[in-house]
């Protein structure tokens, strides 16, 4: 049986203006390094969040990097975790959630509650993704993420800079790959040999916690992995929600 492509294979393909999109992003970066210390980069280890990565380490910026480990990650993520702390240039720090809230949540109502609802489901989020970001953006002046529009509708008219709010303290918030397309992301991933998960050679798109990410199906929107089980407008989680 002929191997299925990679996902550098399937979707490397540069835009017409991606050579200005990538001096954009890295002029953007190098200002913030110097103008809004501290920051840190928030990666979730998928495909946009790795470039990031190694943009910051090949302009060698002085940000950090920071992973949240929520304790239900998939088992390749958790190994691409491993692969960045051996290897990257910018500090690489991992925040988990509090072990007694875990526990807490899964003696009541139960690691299958977040299927029942979505209160469930969001309160799970808020256990193992939004208390450990606030520990980890807590006396920072900004934080650089791997939005694009292109995303979903949600995320349509994100800016490459927005005013943001963690923990009730203003923050500024960086999209350096706003403009980027899928076939962007990944030309230069391809183009740099940068390690990637490989979750997305099995139609991964977008990649969170195990038991909350699927493989997509051709046509499929690049979100329709995530929380499939709820309504399509609803494909958030709450780090990236406005207030």
């Amino acid at each position: 049986m002929k191997p299925l492509p990679k996902a550098t294979e399937l979707h490397a393909k540069a835009s017409a203006t991606f050579a200005d999109k990538l001096a954009a992003t890295q002029a953007q970066l190098k200002a913030a390094a110097i103008e809004l210390q501290p920051l840190k980069q928030a990666s979730s280890l998928g495909a946009e969040d790795v470039v990031i990565t190694h943009i910051i380490n090949s302009l060698q910026l002085d940000i950090p990097v920071f992973v949240l480990e929520t304790g239900a990650l998939h088992s390749d993520t958790l190994a691409l975790l491993e692969r960045l702390q051996a290897h990257s240039r910018a500090p690489v720090q991992v925040y988990r959630p509090q072990h007694e809230a875990v526990i807490a949540f899964v003696k009541q109502p139960g690691q299958q509650a977040i299927y029942e609802s979505m209160a469930n489901r969001k309160a799970c989020c808020g256990i193992r993704k939004l208390e450990p970001l606030g520990r980890a953006l807590q006396a920072q002046k900004a934080w650089i993420t791997g939005l694009r529009r292109e995303q979903s509708q949600a995320r349509a008219e994100v800016s490459a800079q927005e005013a943001d709010v963690t923990n009730g303290v203003p923050i500024v918030k960086l999209n350096p790959l706003v403009d980027w397309t899928w076939g962007d992301v990944w030309h230069y991933i391809a183009s740099n040999h940068v390690d990637y998960n490989p979750l997305h050679d099995q139609f991964f798109p977008s990649i969170g916690c195990a038991p909350c990410t699927r493989a997509i199906s051709l046509g499929e929107d690049f979100r329709a992995g995530r929380w499939w089980w709820e309504d399509e407008t609803a494909k958030e989680c709450g780090l990236h929600v406005k207030a």
